[in-house]
């Protein structure tokens, strides 16, 4: 049974699946700043309520980004741990890549970059490309996407669904566990932010095109 857990946004997703990925149950909700304080418990809770048990698990799927910096670390953190002390393997599912792969209608993912610009993801790219706050909803503008609640409202975006990734990621992972059992490396995984942090000065690492 693979856990799959998304903090990439403030619409939170997690997910139990069976090992080839079948949904089992799912559940998303929305959190701002509280996602230390609320993942865990809705997972065990998600858990109790399927009547199943963390020791049943057999891999964890986490949502690996881009998106909110606390989010994805909370969320990963939690993969991680859960990880490590039930010996199972782990997963990183690139984030917007799942929220398209859960809402296959939508043409592109969309996930905030700091008060001023956004990730944007569209079908069939290699990668998130970070486009200025004020560009976002003329470049998108008749195309159905997914986006964090919070975002539609400061972006002014239309036509949005919020994300929901639980399933998606788990589907995603079961099939890279198909492939390889061993997961990913639990002890170099991270997630990808694509830019430092506000007030530092590293250069953003991986593929980054800015319009």
């Amino acid at each position: 049974m693979i856990l799959a857990i998304d903090g990439a946004s403030t619409d939170l997703s997690i997910a139990l699946a069976s090992a080839d990925g079948d949904q089992i149950a799912d559940e998303s909700w929305m959190s701002a700043q509280r996602q230390s304080a609320e993942l865990l418990p809705r997972v065990l809770e998600l858990l109790r309520s399927s009547d199943r048990k963390l020791q049943e698990l057999t891999a964890l799927a986490v949502g690996t980004g881009p998106g909110s910096f606390t989010g994805l670390r909370v969320a990963m953190a939690l993969a991680k741990g859960l990880a490590l002390a039930l010996q199972r393997p782990i997963v990183g599912v690139p984030s917007l890549l799942a929220w398209l792969e859960q809402e296959p209608e939508a043409s592109a993912a969309v996930a905030r970059a700091g008060a001023r610009e956004a990730y944007v993801l569209t079908h069939g790219a290699e990668g998130p490309i970070i486009v200025e706050r004020d560009q976002v909803a003329g470049r998108l503008a008749g195309r159905r996407i997914v986006a964090p609640r919070e975002l539609v409202e400061a972006f002014e975006l239309t036509d949005a669904r919020p994300p929901a990734a639980g399933p998606a990621l788990a589907r995603l992972a079961a099939g890279r566990l198909a492939a390889d059992p061993a997961g990913d490396d639990l002890r170099v995984m991270e997630p990808l932010y694509l830019r430092a942090p506000r007030g530092l000065a590293a250069a953003p690492e991986g593929q980054v095109r800015w319009l």
